[in-house]
């Protein structure tokens, strides 16, 4: 999300959008604002499907018994 909730995107981890939702007082505003706030609402989506990535692999991983300092996924 961005602009404090007003344009808000809902994704899954393979990065398909599921919803955008835009406030209704956006849609009159500044188109440069407007897009701003999509490109902040989108980045924010991909940040947090990666984070969520990153901790089911970890859980996954610590099983594994891999060396110090290997990641997954590689």
């Amino acid at each position: 999300e961005s602009g404090a909730g007003m344009v808000k995107i809902e994704m899954t981890c393979k990065h398909q959008i599921l919803s955008l939702n835009i406030d209704d007082s956006l849609i009159s505003e500044d188109k440069d604002m407007l897009e701003d706030l999509l490109v902040a609402a989108f980045n924010d989506a991909i940040r947090k499907v990666e984070k969520t990535t990153q901790e089911q692999f970890s859980g996954m991983a610590s099983g594994l018994n891999l060396p110090p300092g290997m990641k997954l996924p590689f």
